[in-house]
């Protein structure tokens, strides 16, 4: 039995995620008393909306080099071998498998692949709604939020603190606000 879900305003298309007007961010556990935040400028992705919201899928791309830690040195360093390697693993890859609801919002699960690993992440998605654009498009927004083990992933740089603890944690918060606009046949 196929499960179905109605969404009011729901417009099923392909869709090409707005850079632009889209963030992808994360942050990690700093010295074991702050949190660090970074961003990627540099990303794209597909989704398609299907006529059944619960057959929809999303493909996204993140180039792992437009990491901005707001500190040119510590992007360098996360650049380097000791975190994401990126001359040999440039980008970090997602790629749904199934969506089903969750109260009022969606999990989305999917294969996140990043220096090489490949894992199943579960994404907490917002369908944020869908909208003319004042240039005769149409736009959709979401929002989406998950936490990986970054150990998990190959990147599993230990720097151990005198007093105990690690200067970075192994648990790292991702957000994703994405607005996507519809393609045109």
């Amino acid at each position: 039995m196929t499960q179905s879900v109605t969404i009011p305003g729901y417009i099923a298309g392909t869709w090409t995620i707005d850079a632009v007007h889209s963030d992808v961010s994360f942050s990690v556990r700093h010295m074991m008393v702050s949190k660090v935040k970074g961003r990627f400028g540099s990303f794209s992705g597909t989704i398609v909306t299907a006529e059944n919201p619960l057959e929809s899928s999303v493909t996204a791309e993140i180039d792992l080099t437009s990491i901005d830690t707001n500190n040119e040195g510590r992007d360098e360093h996360i650049k380097s071998a000791d975190f994401f390697e990126v001359e040999t693993h440039p980008t970090m890859t997602y790629k749904s498998t199934s969506i089903a609801p969750d109260g009022d919002d969606f999990i989305l699960q999917g294969d996140l692949t990043l220096k090489g690993v490949t894992k199943n992440v579960p994404l907490k998605l917002e369908l944020n709604g869908f909208t003319p654009d004042p240039f005769g498009g149409t736009r959709a927004g979401f929002s989406a939020s998950a936490e990986i083990s970054r150990s998990e992933f190959g990147i599993d740089i230990s720097m151990p603190m005198e007093t105990g603890g690690v200067v970075v944690g192994d648990k790292i918060t991702i957000s994703l606000e994405v607005e996507a606009v519809l393609a045109t046949s």
